[in-house]
């Protein structure tokens, strides 16, 4: 059975979703400190209200004669209360309690004074707000009157809520608001990518840059590395398309040859003819193998740019000797003197060693190709002034005239007066080594005759640290 594919992510959502939960947060944030507010509110009201109370009842039984019994109107302002509980207490300081509970005292700490002062206290498990003021009586400047009048906290938290609900009925619809306002904006904004789509859409092979002036800001960053991709797709199928014409011009003259004596051995059933035919034959197809490897050379080298080489710190006075003793029996069968010379001191440089190998398999074949048979080869390699490193290929051969020589490193060039066949890549894939090393590739002729390869390779970075 198969897999329903994942959902796919929707940037529309996904705005939405970065929106709706801060906003979410905020409103909850906000609703509480709406009801912080609004309860501040309701116990300022409170608050000045119980004063008052307390204040007005003390004038009213200042104006009185004490005793057991309270006027109507006195009783009336202590015992009403909305809740259904009325806290109060009526103290002289001659008479004692006249009325109401005696527990109902401020702490020790408090001073009563003539205006109403506020405290906090618990009565039978309920939380209280009291108001309490002393008053001189007019008739007795002895006698004090004190007056507590409190009430529980229901009215204070019902007001609040009462706010914060209809605090929150609104913010919630502003908040639905502006989410649809936001919802909206969003898919008219996503709009502006329709003509970048559309560009896209009607392109069938074409590869050149999607960047344009109507790309808005934040979307270039991705505009352009799609053309980056687009710029290094266009250089592999170049390079694609030049690898098909170079193979189709270098292998066209072998393949055309195999053919040739292909038909010349069967037209002529003699040995000599068969023999002859056979010679050829193995000469052709050593030829058209060595000209592909060094297409596939040439193309490996040129398929990535410098910063894009796994490079790593290389030691070139352990690896080049390595790699010229590998050639020693080659060049002894082809009748080559081959040798080294170089400095036992550690040589550093920042590259690639399969790189490094091909670079130098190309410089030896050269000079072996066309120095011919007898010839001396050395390979040497000392350090620079700067820090870097010189790598030297040099053979008593022929030479090249010198206004051939800035000409060698240029593909299926060959020197017109050599007889020795080739395809003209070998140096050409040297180039593009050494390019992608940051090496400079130098050509000059030798004293009395002979050609000498230098590659000068960079020093290397500071820290580098080489591997064993």
């Amino acid at each position: 059975m198969k897999r329903p594919s994942p959902a796919r992510p929707s940037l529309r959502r996904r705005l939405l979703v970065f929106l709706l939960f801060p906003m979410a947060v905020l409103l909850l944030l906000d609703a509480l400190l709406s009801y912080g507010v609004a309860l501040g509110y309701a116990n300022r009201v409170h608050d000045r209200d119980l004063g008052d109370d307390a204040l007005t009842l003390a004038k009213l039984l200042r104006n009185n004669p004490l005793g057991s019994r309270l006027s109507r109107q006195a009783r009336f302002l202590l015992e009403y209360d909305p809740d259904g509980r009325s806290y109060f207490s009526v103290q002289s300081s001659d008479h004692g309690l006249l009325a109401g509970d005696d527990r109902l005292t401020p702490p020790s700490s408090l001073a009563v004074t003539t205006e109403p002062v506020l405290y906090d206290t618990h009565l039978d498990g309920h939380a209280l707000r009291a108001a309490i003021v002393r008053l001189e009586m007019p008739d007795d400047p002895t006698d004090r009157l004190t007056v507590a009048v409190a009430e529980t906290l229901h009215d204070r938290r019902e007001q609040a809520r009462e706010i914060l609900l209809l605090a929150v009925v609104m913010q919630t619809t502003l908040l639905a608001c502006v989410l649809s306002l936001v919802w909206f904006g969003v898919r008219r904004g996503l709009r502006v990518l329709d003509p970048l789509t559309a560009r896209l859409a009607a392109r069938s092979n074409e590869l050149s840059p999607i960047d344009g002036p109507d790309v808005p800001q934040e979307i270039q960053p991705l505009t352009r590395t799609i053309d980056a991709l687009f710029g290094r797709l266009r250089d592999m199928l170049a390079l694609h398309d030049r690898f098909i014409a170079d193979a189709a011009h270098q292998l066209r003259t072998p393949l055309a040859g195999l053919s040739l004596h292909v038909d010349r051995a069967l037209a002529d059933a003699s040995p000599a003819t068969r023999d002859d035919a056979l010679a050829h034959i193995q000469r052709l197809s050593r030829r058209a193998a060595r000209t592909s490897s060094q297409l596939l050379a040439l193309t490996r080298a040129q398929a990535l740019p410098p910063e894009h080489g796994e490079q790593h710190p290389i030691d070139l006075a352990r690896l080049i000797p390595e790699m010229v003793a590998q050639r020693v029996h080659e060049a002894i069968r082809a009748g080559v003197d081959l040798g080294y010379e170089g400095e036992p001191a550690p040589l550093c440089v920042l590259g690639e060693a399969a790189g490094v190998q091909d670079l130098l398999d190309n410089l030896i074949d050269n000079a072996v190709r066309y120095a011919g048979r007898g010839s001396e080869i050395t390979v040497r390699l000392h350090a620079r002034d700067d820090g870097g490193a010189s790598l030297v290929v040099e053979d008593n051969g022929p030479g090249v005239p010198p206004e051939l020589l800035p000409r060698l490193s240029e593909r299926f060039f060959r020197v017109g007066a050599s007889a020795e066949p080739g395809s003209g890549l070998g140096l050409a894939i040297v180039q593009h080594i050494a390019s992608r090393h940051r090496a400079e590739l130098a050509f000059g002729n030798v004293e009395p005759h002979g050609l000498r390869v230098t590659v000068h390779f960079p020093p290397p970075p500071a820290t580098m640290v080489v591997s064993p």
